[in-house]
Order: C-alpha cells, then structure tokens, then sequence
C-alpha cells in the first residue's frame, strides 16, 4: 500500500508540475529544451502535418482570430495556426508583439492539399477579406502587428503573390494597395488560448467581429465585383471550387438560367441575351465564371443561338453524347461548374464544328471591363 501511495504522490507531483510550468510562462505555452517557447499542441500538429500533397501558405490580415475564422472551413484546407511572423525578436509573446516593437506580424499559417484547393484560390480568398488600402492596422485593429502581408514560401508563390496584388489593383477594388509581398521567415506559433478562437469563444468572437466592420466593409467593396476572378485563366485556379448550393443557385440564377443550365432546357431561338451581340469580349459560365468562348469566334449561324467556332479554353468544355427527344447529339457542359450549355454539330466552319450556345447558360464580359473582372490576361486576343 505504501508503494502505492509514493507512486501515487509521485504522479501527483508531476502532474502539478505541468500546471506550474503554464503558470509561469503565463501565456500557456511550454519550453522546450532550448529554451524556445512554443503552443506544444500545435507544435507536435505541425511537425506531423507535411505529407506529399500538403503545402503552407502564410497571411497576415489583422487579428489572427479573424483570419483563421475565415480559413479554417475552408475545403482542401487541413488546419490553420495561428503565430507571429516578420519580425527579429524570438520566441516573442502576445504582449511583447501588442507593443509594435517587435516588428512581427499576427499571421495564420495555412496547411492545404493541393489536390483539393490551389494557392491560387487561397490569395483571392485573402483579398476578399482585408482592407489592403489600410497602412495602419484593419479595421479596429490598429498598429504595424495588424498590418497586411501576404508571405510567399517559393518563387512560385512570389509570382503568384504579386500578380494577384497587381490584378486586384488593376481591377481598381481598391485605389492604393499597401499589402506587403515578403518571403516567409521562421513562424512562431502563438499561445494556446488563441488557436481556434473562434471556436472555443463563439459568442465573445460573434461580437468582437460582427463590430469591427470586417464582414460589412467586404460585403460592400465586393458587391460591385462579384463577378471577379482572380486567376479564371490558369487552371489550378479552379481546383477548389465548389458548386453553389441548389438553394444559392435559385437565388443567384433567373429562372431561365437556371432552367438552362441545371435541367438542361433550351431557351427560345432570336429572343435571347446575345443572339445579335456583336460586340467585342470573352464568355463566361453564369455560374462559375470561368472562360468558355471569344468573340472574334461568334459568327451568326442563323439558327438563332449564340454559334461559335471553337472554345477559348477547350479544358472548360466537356462534351457528353445526348440521345434526348429522340436524337443523337454531343451536349456541352462546362467542366467546373457542370452548366449545361448546348450542343456542338458538323458544319461548314473553318473548324468543321459550330458550338450552339444557349445565352443563358453564359455572361458577357465586355473587352473595356476584363480586367476589372480579373480577365485582363484575355486582351492580348484581340491584338
């Protein structure tokens, strides 16, 4: 009994000495043997995180809270850790970084597979949910902790970084941009309490978000945008999108174009949206936004659909044989976004094939407006 009782004690006495060692970094965090301070939860997550596809990606946006928030449910997204990043001071604190001396960043550190979501989709999910005309913190976060950086981890991240920043400028979303493109140094994870904040303190979290403005000034800036893509052409771009919903489609949809595009109908020859358009510009899915078909590549067929000779991208276009009403035909859908679009036949063309389209099933982007959309990329084709 007396054996037991020491083991016992002794068990107590170490399990007082975990507690006593968070009491005394006061922040949660355990020390390692060097001596360096790090969340030891997150610590052991990110050393068993990189597999073959799994790659990171590191944002500062303000509060990290929030940006985890907006990261974290994110499909293809793995897990998002919150740290502090850009500056020189080690093993830095909560406190020491609130000061604005340190020089570091509140950051997130983004795992993602890169079969199921592409960096691409993670810059323009970013964008969309800072003010990067703010040189002095975000929104009621101020000092240069809460300033925005986008920290790239290989030369391809830093192209892509950059031309997302110069597409968005160029899209005139924001008049002066003053987010920083910097290489990523070493990341220190923040304390304990502030991983998956969102989730351990919802209702503290609801209030602090809903009343710093966040979510209403990107409602507002984007509403004029919404229709913009930040790399439509680049088909990595595309891994990661997610249909709407049925529900969102009816909402976001006529009733025609959903019609169209969800139950294959066809809609009425001459009375449509862009039979008789000849003006100059690139067609895109209603739904998803992604490039389907070229002006300069519309000729009028008679038959009273948008006809078209060839695809701007034949990677968008996928092409099913179709025996409905009693025909044999080769329908065309679109490939991310699955929109049924029309049919392709055999005709006279210089390609040998004419691509019927249904206008509903399509958006018109006039050539003066594809960079404000993000299809700058396509003006070299009318050169």
């Amino acid at each position: 009994m007396k054996k037991l009782l020491m083991h016992y004690s002794l068990f107590i006495m170490l399990i007082l000495s975990v507690f006593a060692v968070d009491s005394f970094t006061g922040s949660g965090n355990s020390i390692d043997k060097s001596g360096s301070k790090h969340l030891f939860m997150s610590q052991n997550k990110e050393s068993n995180k990189m597999t073959e596809n799994i790659r990171t990606a590191v944002f500062a946006g303000g509060c990290f809270w929030c940006m985890e928030y907006v990261f974290q449910n994110v499909t293809g997204v793995t897990d998002v850790i919150s740290g502090y990043t850009g500056g020189k001071a080690d093993n830095p604190t909560y406190k020491e970084v609130s000061t604005g001396t340190t020089g570091h960043y509140e950051a997130v550190k983004v795992y993602f597979d890169s079969q199921k979501i592409s960096y691409e989709r993670l810059l323009e999910i970013y964008w969309k949910h800072i003010d990067p005309s703010n040189s002095k913190g975000q929104f009621y976060d101020i000092g240069s902790q809460y300033e925005t950086a986008i920290f790239y981890t290989d030369e391809d991240q830093e192209n892509l970084a950059k031309e997302s920043k110069s597409r968005v400028e160029k899209a005139g979303i924001f008049t002066n941009i003053v987010t920083k493109m910097l290489p990523a140094e070493k990341f220190w994870v923040a304390e304990k309490y502030h991983q998956n904040y969102f989730i351990k303190n919802p209702v503290r979290f609801k209030t602090y978000h809903k009343s710093s403005g966040r979510e209403q000034f990107a409602r507002v800036r984007w509403k004029k945008f919404k229709y913009f893509r930040l790399f439509p052409e680049r088909e990595r771009y595309w891994i990661g999108y997610v249909t709407p919903s049925d529900r969102e489609l009816r909402k976001i949809l006529t009733p025609l174009q959903y019609d169209v595009t969800q139950r294959n109908g066809t809609e009425s020859p001459f009375q449509n949206e862009y039979s008789n358009n000849e003006k100059e510009g690139v067609y895109v899915d209603v739904v998803s936004g992604e490039p389907l078909f070229l002006s300069t590549d519309k000729f009028n067929s008679g038959t009273g659909w948008p006809s078209f000779t060839k695809p701007l991208e034949p990677n968008n276009i996928v092409e099913k044989n179709n025996r409905s009403f009693g025909m044999v035909r080769t329908e065309v859908r679109s490939k991310h976004a699955n929109s049924h679009l029309g049919h392709v036949f055999k005709a006279e063309t210089p390609t040998g094939l004419r691509y019927c389209i249904n206008s509903a099933s399509l958006r018109f982007i006039s050539k003066d407006k594809l960079a404000t959309y993000g299809y700058g990329v396509c003006l070299n084709l009318f050169e």
